[in-house]
């Protein structure tokens, strides 16, 4: 027989003080981060700024369990596909946490560019100036991990945090804490971190952020289960 007991509060959970508004509020403050989840069960493409190199190039949902959506490359040589969220809205600040996590797979884990995390809008993603995010070269599976604060400061960079397989998902995320410091998982587990002192921090608003492009002429395809960013009010 299945155990049945659990802890639970009838009066609900919260995380204020007792003077706060909110305190009788039966769930933790929702108003207390800026959140953004999608886990692509809907696909509105006037939603994000889309980058392609070929107009063959496509983004739709796919069917998979939890919702997919797939991006597919023409079948030319360093053929991009991007999508950046129009409108960026989060912006890293020295005393206010941020998270960000994501779930995808390619189709190629070797013979592909591609990239995922926040960054400022940019006409080439692959290279953008600013952003907190996770980068992966043609002709290799490792993917490394960025900090990266304009074109001039430059950035801090972890290596080989990861390794992709071929058509299999995988789950990369990254929490700065508001200080000088970005830890990174992989698959849910905390491998490590980088610094992300003010010399590296970006310091522009950015965007949710993920591309794919060919690192050979044949198509390739990125499918993302779902992304989540949150940061401080």
């Amino acid at each position: 027989m299945a155990n049945l007991l659990v802890t639970r509060f009838p009066n609900g959970v919260t995380h204020v003080a007792e003077n706060d508004l909110f305190c009788d509020l039966a769930m933790p403050d929702p108003t207390q981060y800026h959140t953004y989840f999608d886990d692509f069960d809907t696909y509105a493409a006037g939603d994000w700024t889309v980058t392609e190199t070929s107009s063959t190039a496509t983004q739709a949902l796919a069917d998979g369990d939890g919702g997919w959506l797939l991006l597919t490359n023409s079948t030319e040589d360093d053929s991009i596909c991007a999508l950046q969220k129009v409108g960026e809205s989060f912006l890293m600040e020295a005393g206010k946490k941020a998270f960000f996590k994501a779930r995808f797979k390619v189709s190629d884990a070797t013979q592909s560019d591609l990239v995922m995390g926040l960054q400022v809008t940019a006409a080439s993603p692959l290279d953008a100036t600013d952003g907190i995010y996770f980068i992966k070269a043609d002709g290799a599976a490792t993917v490394d991990l960025v900090c990266r604060k304009n074109a001039t400061t430059g950035s801090n960079t972890k290596t080989a945090v990861a390794t992709l397989s071929d058509d299999t998902f995988v789950t990369l995320g990254w929490y700065y804490d508001g200080q000088s410091s970005v830890a990174y998982s992989v698959n849910g587990t905390v491998q490590g971190s980088l610094s992300a002192s003010s010399s590296y921090l970006p310091d522009t608003d950015l965007t949710v952020s993920f591309a794919i492009q060919n690192g050979a002429a044949a198509a390739k395809t990125m499918t993302v289960d779902f992304v989540y960013a949150a940061k401080q009010r």
